[in-house]
């Protein structure tokens, strides 16, 4: 027997609003199809030929169009809304369970996890039972991660009027003119350990790249001072047996010797117990020692500033070069490495261009501008 054929009346006014809901907008899928089918039908089109056009069964068209029938336009566009499940946790309760994850871990857990966050819900009678998909969707609809940690530098609230003369004379001196005659040079220091092959590596071949054996024998430890001048491209770097005062009052003495004609060197430094006149004495005697540290004007990197001394970017550029992942057996090698490295940089003059000017610091930290006066 043969279906009926489907008669509807669709209004002008629900005629306008499909058609400008097809016009744009972000709708779902299914709500496009309805409104598609219900265009088609308000010109007399049968069931069968819209599926034909659109992609829906006719049975699916019928119900839209008794839908229509029943409730008009918006029933026959969406669907009823669904009474889900129960609400397993009330407002009050996430908020408890918040707070209890935003507080320290019980005794005896180094951090919360969701299994240990549900325990101790129940534990704590926050709520009678809760599993832990309830629990890990809460926390991502709350956007928290209790068992990450991230390490941050604090300073003290007074650390930016204490070290405002710092940053300024630091960054100042970086932004002054190069002047042969005052010289900036940075110092700094980098922990290298020593290893020798057990067996001899292969060298690369067509088709097969070298190869070294995993097993390797430890020879100690040495040290390296690692200086730059960065607008004049000069590079120092002295290998040393240790990180010894006895060490750094011989490579300062080495930098004033090359900087003969200079009427003063500015010397930057991190905030070590060695960078300081002791050693100079300790190895020179009082007077000459403090003639040596008189040539320098030393400028020491402010509290969590340590990034601001451009020596290490000198130790990034060495390590990756000069250093790089292979085996240094002895303080000697290292030695003769190193000066290698030395003449091929002060040969080819490599420049530091850093760009962290006084301005930037202002934009990045917040400084107010009279806070930071030429120098």
């Amino acid at each position: 027997m043969a279906r009926a054929a489907l008669h509807i009346e669709i209004t002008r006014k629900d005629q306008k609003n499909l058609k400008k809901l097809l016009s744009g907008g972000v709708q779902q899928v299914r709500v496009v199809l309805r409104a598609m089918a219900l265009l088609q039908m308000a010109k007399g089109v049968s069931a069968p030929r819209i599926a034909g056009v659109v992609p829906l069964t006719p049975q699916a068209i019928r119900r839209v169009a008794h839908r229509y029938e029943e409730g008009g336009l918006e029933r026959a566009l969406y669907e009823k809304e669904r009474p889900g499940a129960a609400t397993v946790l009330e407002d009050s309760r996430k908020q408890r369970i918040i707070a209890m994850v935003c507080s320290d871990p019980p005794e005896g857990c180094a951090r919360w996890t969701v299994r240990l966050v549900a325990e101790e819900a129940v534990k704590r009678r926050l709520i009678p039972r809760v599993g832990r998909e309830t629990i890990r969707v809460l926390l991502l609809h709350h956007d928290l991660k209790p068992w990450r940690e991230k390490n941050v530098v604090r300073g003290r609230t007074h650390s930016i009027k204490s070290t405002s003369k710092r940053w300024r004379t630091f960054l100042g001196t970086y932004e002054q003119p190069y002047n042969p005659q005052e010289p900036v040079v940075c110092l700094d220091e980098k922990p290298v350990t020593l290893h020798a092959e057990v067996r001899p590596a292969s060298p690369a071949r067509p088709g097969r790249e070298a190869r070294r054996d995993s097993d390797y024998e430890r020879c100690g430890t040495a040290n390296v001072f690692c200086a730059v001048e960065p607008k004049a491209g000069r590079h120092f770097t002295f290998p040393t047996p240790d990180r010894s005062g006895f060490e750094f009052a011989q490579v300062v003495l080495e930098l004033a010797l090359q900087y003969p004609q200079a009427k003063t060197i500015h010397l930057v430094m991190d905030n070590l117990n060695i960078h300081r006149l002791q050693p100079l004495t300790d190895l020179l005697g009082a007077e000459i020692g403090s003639e040596v540290w008189d040539r320098f004007t030393v400028h020491y990197t402010p509290t969590h500033g340590s990034w601001l001394n451009q020596a290490e970017i000198e130790i990034g550029l060495f390590s990756r070069q000069c250093l790089g992942k292979r085996r240094i057996p002895d303080l000697h090698t290292l030695r003769r490495e190193a000066r290698a490295w030395n003449r091929r940089m002060n040969r080819t003059r490599v420049k530091i261009n850093r760009k962290f000017t006084r301005k930037a610091a202002r934009r990045k930290f917040g400084y107010k501008r009279k806070s930071f006066k030429r120098s």
